[in-house]
């Protein structure tokens, strides 16, 4: 089944991030951010599961482990459309950059992992726009979960892929988990256009990469007038944290 092969026609540009926790595609999306708001640009940020809408319903559902996979995609799902109407569409419509942390790839990799036909999972996002961007952060396994422990005390059950049997070891879940996840991500970042990026590079690597693939993409780009510029327009690339281009 085909998925997202047409083009949106707004005057706004949509680039999003994906990967498996703990490839630092949050990071670089952070990055990437401060340097197109400092060059002028009117910039809206999203990040997958955030719905005010949809949320609570889903930390509640998590919580008592009384999700099948099918109502587990659904959430997320109604959480994505809510975004992405009253969000994402309206930005883009108004000639804003929406930046997204996760898109439809997130769920086509993870609902497909836990059990989702993909083309039930394709049919289900066919509403959803094609990106202009799509940067797919690539990690061993190893350092993904290397991060992901550092950061924080304990995984989450979810997270961990628990739900899936995997192994009574939370570590050890997350890891065949992602590794699945992976095979998800490596098997359609070819095939669906995703600009595959090596996230054991040093930070400012990849984001100096990042950048001049955004600012090529950005050729020709005007702001519609309704959008909220600064006082600032785009005019040279800025240097931050020793990213430069």
């Amino acid at each position: 089944m085909a998925f997202l092969e047409t083009a949106h026609p707004y005057p706004g540009r949509l680039i999003i991030v994906e990967g498996c926790d703990g490839s630092g595609k949050s990071t670089q999306l952070a990055l990437l951010k401060r340097w197109l708001e400092a060059m002028g640009y009117p910039v809206f940020f999203t990040e997958w599961n955030s719905s005010d809408l949809i949320k609570e319903a889903t930390k509640k559902a998590k919580k008592a482990k009384a999700l099948t996979p099918t109502t587990f995609s659904l959430l997320h799902a109604c959480d994505f459309a809510d975004r992405f109407e009253t969000q994402m569409l309206p930005h883009l419509q108004a000639g804003y950059l929406v930046l997204a942390d996760r898109y439809v790839y997130t769920a086509l990799a993870r609902d497909v992992v836990r059990g989702c036909h993909p083309d039930w999972v394709r049919n289900t996002y066919r509403f959803a726009v094609r990106p202009d961007l799509a940067f797919y952060f690539s990690a061993p396994l190893e350092v993904s979960l290397m991060r992901i422990l550092a950061g924080r005390p304990e995984l989450k059950y979810h997270e961990a892929g628990m739900d899936l049997g995997l192994s009574p070891d939370p570590a050890e879940s997350f890891r065949l988990f992602q590794g699945l996840i992976k095979e998800q991500y490596d098997a359609m970042a070819g095939p669906l256009g995703l600009i595959t990026m090596d996230a054991t590079r040093p930070v400012q690597d990849q984001q100096a990469e990042m950048r001049a693939v955004v600012a090529q993409m950005l050729t020709g780009y005007e702001p519609a007038p309704t959008a909220a510029l600064g006082t600032a327009r785009p005019t040279a690339a800025v240097a931050d944290e020793g990213v430069t281009g």
